[in-house]
């Protein structure tokens, strides 16, 4: 597109408060987190338009900039990004955008006599290598969208790059900076812990109300909801409908929340339900379950059930390529630290019966060795496990679930979120998944959990005879009718 910018090119924008906010600060990295719909992307752009507007003029009368807009697909960047960067910044107004090298380089006759060139770069940055991709790049800023999608070290690789064009020796940059937009993540992101946990120098984060607000278990209108004047009518509500609570809590409440991609062994779990917003602490007098599961990845679940035969999920011991030996020393640890008032009750997977080939002893002799009298549960039926965890997440004992995690029960909890899934299967036509769940990190932990249930004796439940004499049928596990 050849087109000739326009001698005239007005914009007005009115940031809602949160915005506003985001816009003022001065920090390096600055985040804006926020539900569908609420005005983030708009934002952005709005921003970067206003730190090269406001660039000191070089000797010339330039006000010269270069910025990097950056997400995690280069579909996604077209798709999304570039759209609404165009929307507000339009070729026939400020200049052809050249699809050959992504890049859109304006130059506007100002009204004080200064001309604003600006070049904004759209690049993909979606794996740790594409740090190369920054290596050469002189930037004065950069915008990341979406940035829950990108690691971490993508984004403080840009952050190295910034206040560089213009050079000093060309009069600097007036203004240099991260600037980034996301909805809300899982608590397990880095953005969770650098915005609520870490808060380090140098880093603001913003959050915007969320457009629905949750009481009672109902979702309804929220009235602080930002953006609202520029979206359709009932404009979260029309869409909540078929929506899972997961679901509307981030995309429409503007929560953190782990969104599930693939089939969850769980579906009965909701973490407004069953994750306890407050530590749980230790019941004196009762024993101390514990579950392990073996492996290159033991790991471990600690809980407690209540007389009322609700279970309490007090705490976990999650490992990386670590060998049994070790693991028994920090479980040790865990226990004599936390729960040495409390009698440990431990239940692990039977297939640790089968002993190594390096010295012969099988994971329960070494836990003996150390102190910690294991035992193997009676079954390893991975239905039978899994269905006696689905009957305590679907249990009410007075109100009140009947199973509940602990805030320190993270990797737990997000696995039972849906991070412990079954891999969708890229087929056409219906939704079609595996047929064992997938082993990721979140699954040693789960599986922990199912053997000490098992192992308390939570599948008797289960199997217990129902209403005229009927055993209790277990369900489908994926919706194929396998189980």
């Amino acid at each position: 597109m050849n087109a000739t910018p326009d001698t005239t090119f007005r914009l007005r924008y009115l940031p809602p408060p949160t915005i506003a906010r985001f816009m003022a600060s001065r920090a390096l990295y600055r985040g804006l987190m926020g539900p569908v719909g609420s005005g983030k992307s708009s934002a952005c752009c709005v921003e970067l338009m206003a730190k090269a507007l406001a660039q000191t003029p070089d000797k010339n009368g330039l006000r010269r900039t270069r910025f990097a807009v950056v997400r995690n697909t280069y579909r996604e960047l077209k798709d999304t990004t570039l759209k609404t960067w165009l929307d507000w910044f339009p070729e026939e107004r400020c200049g052809p955008f050249a699809h050959t090298d992504m890049a859109h380089r304006l130059s506007l006759e100002l009204s004080d006599g200064s001309t604003l060139e600006a070049e904004v770069l759209f690049r993909a940055l979606d794996k740790p290598q594409d740090l190369k991709k920054l290596l050469s790049l002189e930037l004065t800023g950069a915008w990341v969208n979406e940035a829950r999608e990108l690691p971490l070290t993508l984004i403080e690789a840009l952050g190295d790059r910034v206040e560089r064009f213009p050079s000093s020796r060309e009069g600097g940059c007036s203004w240099a900076g991260v600037i980034m937009d996301t909805n809300p993540p899982d608590t397990d992101h880095w953005w969770h812990r650098l915005a609520e946990e870490a808060r380090p120098e140098g880093w603001d984060f913003f959050s915007q109300p969320g457009g629905l607000m949750e009481q009672d278990g109902r979702f309804l209108p929220n009235p602080q909801a930002e953006n609202l004047e520029n979206l359709p009518r009932n404009f979260y509500k029309r869409r909540m409908a078929g929506k899972s609570p997961r679901h509307v809590r981030i995309y429409y409440c503007g929560r953190y929340g782990f969104a599930q991609d693939g089939l969850p062994v769980y579906p009965e779990f909701d973490e407004a339900r069953h994750l306890s917003t407050a530590p749980l602490e230790p019941v004196d007098g009762l024993p101390l379950y514990v579950g392990l599961d073996f492996g290159l990845t033991p790991a471990a679940a600690l809980a407690q059930r209540l007389p009322d035969g609700r279970w309490l999920f007090l705490d976990e011991l999650v490992s990386q390529n670590m060998g049994m030996l070790r693991f028994a020393a920090l479980l040790n640890d865990l226990l004599h630290s936390r729960y040495a008032n409390l009698t440990p009750v431990i239940w692990g997977d039977p297939a640790g019966m089968a002993r190594a080939q390096t010295d012969e002893r099988t994971p329960y002799d070494i836990l003996r060795a150390s102190g910690l009298p294991a035992r193997p549960t009676h079954t390893n039926d991975p239905v039978l496990r899994r269905e006696t965890t689905a009957a305590a997440l679907s249990r009410t004992v007075d109100g009140a679930p009947g199973l509940l995690l602990s805030p320190s029960c993270r990797t737990l909890a997000r696995g039972m979120a849906g991070a412990w899934r079954y891999r969708r299967l890229l087929v056409s036509g219906e939704d079609r998944y595996t047929d064992e769940p997938e082993k990721n990190r979140f699954s040693h932990v789960c599986e922990a959990a199912q053997y000490l249930l098992v192992g308390a004796g939570e599948d008797r439940m289960l199997l217990a005879p129902e209403g005229k004499g009927k055993i209790r049928q277990a369900r489908a596990l994926n919706g194929r009718g396998k189980e």
